[in-house]
């Protein structure tokens, strides 16, 4: 047992290290007040955000951008409750999500894309906040690399309690993973709340087909798509102030269910390396468990293993939040919960169900 407690813990630090260095590769985006104005639809997915949605509207409000250039479509996907659009100074239209498949949010971009009148498509999420420079930074990007696929990183909202402290150390991490991966066109992974293509590609993916039995996965399945087919036109803009932010789960149930949406995915993917990378963390999070009851029975040797792991991964969380100039908190005890709760996530999505806007779906 010794060995493969070593070898998966190995191979786990040397895959950090890889996404560490690919992080280092990834170019920075410049601005280029030359560029042409490209046009923009912003879809906006939401059941039951009455309470969000205004803070999203009001930062889009403040974009830095020419109104004339972009529009939002929010989807309706059976609220429950109502929500009016007021009058902005921006074009937005409210419609009604159209069901044909088992996921609610892919039928609801695809729905907005027939009503959209723009070559591009942006999605967000009715809970996010937008930076004022957001399409004004993606327009630049766009413009020099001539990419027809972005992404972007999503962070939480800051709170003081330790649950949000956890799940913003957790997405720093998944955003170093998800940076570190492009320069190696080995993208599997991305977060829809922060997520552009153009019309176009979309198309020639045949949008979600292949894929729209599984709930989520509006966004790392296109990504994917797009990876395979078409590497040369997908990037990361990593800029320091382009990132969205968005709440963090209210309880760890709450956190536990969207986990187990956001595991359950990686059964479908794909990315070979995807599956790869899903396996390597899910046996270095058992292997660290493990570690950590022998040091109990006084296997002291394992203390080793244990360190290495935490240090790797302190290590690629704290090179991008010293980019975005995010604070880490509590991060050696989240380093301690975090395979545990992990492993939990993985194992359960295997066989069970998840709660998501109100209703029940197999994972």
């Amino acid at each position: 047992m010794m060995y493969l407690l070593i070898l998966a813990i190995s191979v786990y630090v040397f895959l950090m290290l890889f996404f560490w260095m690919g992080f280092k590769k990834v170019p920075k985006s410049n601005e280029d007040s030359s560029a042409e104005k490209l046009s923009y639809s912003i879809v906006v997915p939401f059941r039951n955000e009455a309470v969000n949605l205004p803070f999203l509207l009001k930062s889009i409000e403040k974009l830095n951008y020419p109104v004339e250039n972009f529009e939002v479509i929010l989807v309706d996907d059976e609220s429950m409750e109502k929500f009016q659009v007021s009058s902005f100074k921006f074009q937005v239209q409210m419609i009604v999500n159209q069901r044909i498949s088992n996921s609610p949010k892919k039928d609801a971009i695809q729905t907005a894309i027939q009503h959209s009148k723009f070559d591009w498509i942006i999605t967000t999420d009715a809970d996010c906040i937008v930076p004022e420079n957001w399409l004004l930074d993606l327009n630049y990007y766009i413009h020099n690399t001539k990419k027809q696929m972005v992404c972007g990183p999503v962070f939480f909202k800051s709170k003081s309690n330790f649950l949000n402290d956890f799940q913003q150390i957790e997405m720093i991490s998944l955003q170093a993973v998800t940076i570190g991966s492009f320069d190696f066109n080995l993208a599997f992974m991305c977060n829809g709340a922060n997520f552009g293509y153009s019309k176009n590609l979309y198309k020639q993916l045949n949008a979600f087909d292949g894929n729209d039995k599984i709930a989520s996965g509006d966004d790392v399945f296109l990504l994917q798509k797009a990876v395979k087919n078409f590497p040369d036109e997908v990037g990361f803009l990593l800029k320091k102030d382009f990132h969205v932010t968005t709440n963090s789960a209210e309880s760890w149930t709450e956190l536990f269910q969207q986990r187990i949406r956001w595991a359950g995915k990686s059964k479908a993917y794909s990315s070979g390396f995807g599956k790869f990378v899903a396996l390597t963390v899910f046996l270095g999070n058992l292997a660290f468990i493990i570690s950590l009851f022998l040091l109990f029975f006084g296997f002291y040797e394992m203390i080793i293993l244990l360190l290495l792991k935490v240090i790797s991964d302190l290590l690629v969380a704290n090179q991008t939040a010293r980019f975005y100039k995010i604070k880490m908190k509590n991060t050696l005890l989240t380093a301690l919960v975090y395979p545990f709760f992990s492993s939990a996530v993985a194992l359960y999505s295997l066989f069970g169900t998840y709660e998501w806007k109100g209703r029940t779906f197999n994972s």
